[in-house]
């Protein structure tokens, strides 16, 4: 799954800041959030081969989740919707709590329509299949950076 991955190139101009007067890239910065490492460590593949992207948290339940982002403040968190001790809207609510304008990009296994449908209705601006992480995360997280949405085509 995670093995045979497609990386698209950045299209899109990175994030700015101004550090002494002078404009300066900085990476659009992301934390991951799956129970199962392995998924982590491929989507942390993916992210770090494409440009101008940074992770800069992993967590492996939400619990330690909500710690980082109280810490960070990360443009994206790309989360697992059945997250161990953090699932579904409960994870929409509380991850808004903390940063009312982070992007969320939720992850499922699951191909349910309702799935899509509650992530939509609930404020996410992304929901991948994990089945097709390979060919929807770099869209995805092209997308919604720019400030659009993606929801797997395949559902």
């Amino acid at each position: 799954m995670l093995l045979n991955f497609i990386i698209m190139p950045n299209q899109h101009a990175p994030a700015l800041q101004q550090e002494k007067g002078i404009a300066m890239e900085r990476p659009f910065s992301v934390v991951l959030a799956d129970g199962h490492e392995m998924v982590r460590q491929g989507v942390k593949r993916i992210i770090e081969a494409m440009d101008d992207l940074q992770v800069v948290g992993e967590a492996g339940n939400g619990q330690r989740l909500l710690e980082i982002l109280r810490t960070e403040t990360p443009d994206m968190v790309i989360v697992d919707i059945s997250m161990p001790s953090l699932r579904d809207l409960e994870a929409i609510k509380k991850i808004k709590a903390i940063n009312g304008g982070i992007k969320i990009l939720f992850l499922s296994m699951y191909e349910h329509q309702e799935y899509l449908n509650y992530a939509r209705q609930n404020g996410a601006k992304g929901f991948v299949v994990k089945d097709n992480l390979d060919l929807d995360l770099c869209p995805a997280i092209e997308k919604i950076r720019c400030g659009e949405t993606y929801f797997s085509p395949s559902i």
